[in-house]
């Protein structure tokens, strides 16, 4: 009886342990005083450089936002009164501000408690529109730039659950807009429907290998509500309001003009639906009408995309990726496979590309093949020129090709051929300016384009513009930022011939601002945004990106952050964070760069962990975590090796510089950086403690591939087994935080994942502690959660690290 009394007090306390009675909780004031803070706005430039719109948001969501009703099918999140993505960002607001003005003015007429999306400008720029959603769905609404005003002319008809939901007509006179049909059929609420039979899916013997998706399709019922979501009718609505039906009702997912406005290509979503893959893969339709609506014919059918073959280059045949030529005036362009879509087929050529000249009942002619998978081309201001690109994965290589549309036997000049992750080498993107249709097309004078590249060096980072003759291939620097401690960004052309840029300044300290700079004067660039820093508490912390080796010698770097107050001759040892996210690379030269920049202003998100500098942590951010494989080796070969070198490696590196107590150090990562986390716990003893947020730990679950791992379970099951947390969670003997959104939609994320991997844990009696979100997905968005993730975070930190006894050892397992 003694004995029985035992084991039921046991039994008791264990299940008075088992879960914890918690409400929303909030961070110390340190933490919490960064955190509740207005952003600066997004910012637009019209192409003539003379106006700014600021568009203004609130930080988070609230926790009673993310609880409206949503509906989860075929990938979509839709908030089934309003026709609208149920996860979108609103803006709140919108401003306007002249480059030549220091003044800022509101724009009237803006609604009430406003949630605006979808801002666009109309072809000649004096106007902009955006949707509004109300309780009741999504409108429409018009801003005009010389009166600074906007009004509402649609009321809340817009189906906005598809793509965006509006284009306006090359005079500007008036939009195509997707609306909500008349006699659309009210939804199935399938939890009160009674079942007429079971849901069969069926194999035939077809190998289909597709990822884990979410929120597909799961009966007759679901097909049915994604349909009538899907389903809208295109109106032609004038600025005043007035409207007419444009086009019957379809399921459509895209449209578009042609650079003329004449013609529009519009692409419908067809059945049969399907319970394996999301809503892009469905069967799709896409005919060509005039600008009246006349249809005149279909231009491309598409089947069920559910079966593929194998590998992340594998690619359906049949037309795809279908476009305007944005330099003339109505000339579709495609590709096809060359390959079949099977990137195992040994061809000269993968992809061929053709184009179409209206009207569209000629032989499509061929304008370019590509060594590997096509990837866009970049239009020019001379006919005769274009830039397409292709890639591949596997090798990580792009080529640039210079081309004549015109002229297709003449063999394209390959001007760059180079692996795309290698960051020193990158030659820029070109810049663009607007043709007479109102596109983006690459500016071309005497065959020379400009390039504008990010700057990435072995000695920091130095944003250029480059001259480059296409003819030659001969390139000239005509600009390099000279900054030593501050970061400018390059970011478009206003008059790409007098030299005037957009560009972005900041500092570590200093909040970025719009400035423009003349490339071709040595005056300093004038200042025409004034945003203020909101962050003036850590504004003076110390911060370095540190470079140290690998044991196998390998370069590797990471932002260093000190405690606010440090004093760095006193070397007192701290406890310290490290945050990283594992990369793959088939080269070390492409894995040793860094592209951390120390003149990167200082600012703290949600998700980082730059808020301990606070709180007497060091912190060591975006630190390196390659993981290599050269040759025919992958690099989840060795992941759990290189995962561990790189931990240590990291340790070592900050401990030299004698800021740190070794045994106080914890690891944390999002994503793929919590699978990061698990693996290192479970096969080290370098960490005191983890926190793993919204990731996967049992890779028998994404069988079929996962992150850059292409090969199936049943190909490579030992990299399975021994990559997978869950596998191996006998071995846990350090505390890990988890934390996952309830309502996860990433690809092999799903919040099982977690909930499974702690029953493990807590199965085997490891230290941890499971924290589900309610109504969040992969990334988090309420003020109330991120506010408890924050907390969550901290009594993590103080309990396991920082007030942990001085006592374990770095060793490895």
């Amino acid at each position: 009886m003694k004995l029985l009394k035992s084991l039921l007090l046991v039994l008791i306390l264990s299940n008075a342990n088992a879960q914890e009675k918690v409400n929303y909780q909030k961070p110390p004031k340190e933490i919490l005083n960064l955190v509740d803070i207005s952003p600066a706005p997004s910012v637009r430039i019209d192409k003539k450089g003379e106006h700014l719109i600021f568009l203004y948001r609130n930080s988070y969501k609230t926790i009673a936002e993310l609880s409206q009703e949503e509906v989860r099918l075929a990938g979509l999140r839709i908030n089934p009164k309003t026709n609208i993505s149920s996860r979108i960002n609103y803006f709140n607001n919108i401003k306007l501000k002249k480059t030549t003005d220091n003044n800022t003015s509101q724009i009237k007429g803006i609604p009430k408690n406003a949630m605006i999306a979808n801002f666009k400008w109309s072809p000649d720029q004096s106007k902009a529109t955006f949707t509004n959603t109300t309780h009741d769905g999504v409108e429409l609404w018009v801003l005009d730039i010389i009166t600074k005003e906007a009004s509402k002319i649609t009321n809340a008809i817009i189906n906005a659950n598809l793509g965006t939901p509006y284009k306006w007509f090359k005079d500007g006179s008036a939009l195509l807009v997707k609306c909500i049909p008349a006699n659309k059929k009210p939804l199935i609420d399938s939890q009160k429907v009674v079942p007429t039979g079971p849901t069969i899916t069926i194999s035939e013997g077809t190998k289909a290998q597709n990822r884990t998706y979410q929120d597909l399709l799961k009966n007759p019922n679901d097909e049915y509500n994604f349909e009538q979501l899907a389903i809208s009718e295109i109106r032609k609505v004038n600025l005043d309001g007035t409207s007419t039906v444009w086009s019957s009702a379809a399921m459509y997912s895209t449209f578009s003009f042609s650079p003329d406005g004449n013609y529009i290509i519009a692409t419908s979503i067809q059945k049969p639906f399907s319970y394996l893959v999301p809503y892009k893969r469905f069967p799709q339709e896409t005919k060509i009408y005039t600008k009246t609506g006349k249809t005149l014919k279909t231009i491309n059918k598409i089947p069920l995309s559910e079966v593929l073959p194998k590998g992340f280059m594998a690619t359906r045949v049949g037309k795809r990726s279908m476009t305007w030529r944005k330099d003339l005036p109505a000339t579709l362009i495609w590709a096809e496979a060359l390959d079949n879509g099977n990137p195992k087929m040994d061809v000269e050529f993968r992809d061929e590309i053709f184009q179409l000249n209206a009207p569209f009942d000629e032989t499509p002619k061929s304008i370019l093949k590509t060594i590997d998978r096509f990837a866009r081309i970049d239009w020019t201001t001379n006919k005769e020129f274009a830039i397409a690109y292709d890639y591949w994965w596997n090798t990580r290589n792009t080529r640039t090709y210079v081309f004549s549309p015109s002229t297709p036997s003449k063999k394209p000049t390959i001007i760059h051929n180079r692996n795309y992750q290698d960051r020193y080498s990158n030659p820029g993107s070109p810049v663009t300016i607007k043709n007479k249709y109102g596109h983006a097309v690459v500016h071309i004078n005497n065959n020379n384009i400009y390039l504008i590249g990010d700057g990435h060096t072995k000695n920091g980072q130095f944003p250029f513009i480059d001259k480059l003759n296409i003819a030659s291939n001969k390139t000239t620097r005509v600009y390099e930022s000279k900054y030593q401690n501050k970061k400018e960004s390059i970011h478009s052309a206003i008059t790409i011939d007098k030299g005037l840029f957009l560009v972005r300044i900041e500092s570590a300290n200093e909040y970025p601002n719009y400035y423009l700079r003349n490339i071709h004067k040595t005056d300093p660039p004038k200042q025409i945004t004034f945003f203020k820093n909101p962050f003036t508490s850590i504004q003076n912390v110390h911060k370095e990106v540190i470079k140290y080796k690998r044991d196998d010698g390998l370069e590797l770097s990471g932002t260093l952050y000190l405690p606010i107050g440090y004093d760095r001759t006193k070397k007192e040892k701290m406890p310290m964070i490290l945050w990283a996210y594992p990369v793959e690379y088939k080269d070390k030269s492409s894995a040793s760069q860094s592209t951390s920049n120390p003149n990167r202003f200082t600012y703290p998100f949600w998700g980082s962990m730059l808020y301990w500098v606070t709180r007497g942590y060091v912190v060591l951010d975006n630190a390196s975590f390659p993981i290599v494989g050269e040759g025919n080796k992958e690099p989840n070969d060795s992941f759990r090796k290189q995962l561990v070198a790189n931990g240590k490696a990291a340790i070592d590196a900050v401990d030299s510089l004698g800021y740190i107590d070794c045994n106080r150090v914890a690891v944390g990562g999002h994503s793929y950086g919590a699978f990061m986390t698990a693996n290192l716990l479970s096969h080290s003893n370098l960490f005191a403690a983890g926190i793993a947020r919204s990731g996967a730990y049992n890779r028998t679950l994404t069988p079929f591939g996962f992150q850059r791992e292409e090969r199936s379970y049943w190909e490579a099951p030992k990299v399975y087994y021994t990559m997978s947390p869950f596998m191996h969670a006998d071995k846990m003997k350090t505390p890990l935080l988890l934390i996952h959104g309830k309502a996860d939609n990433n690809s092999g994320t799903y919040p099982l994942q977690s909930e499974r991997y702690f029953n493990a844990l807590k199965g085997l009696g490891a230290i941890t502690r499971l924290v589900m979100l309610p109504k969040e997905s992969h990334g988090y968005r309420a003020k109330e959660s991120i506010l408890h993730l924050l907390w969550e975070q901290d009594q993590w930190l103080e309990k396991y690290v920082k007030n942990r006894n001085n006592s374990t050892s770095k060793e490895v397992n």
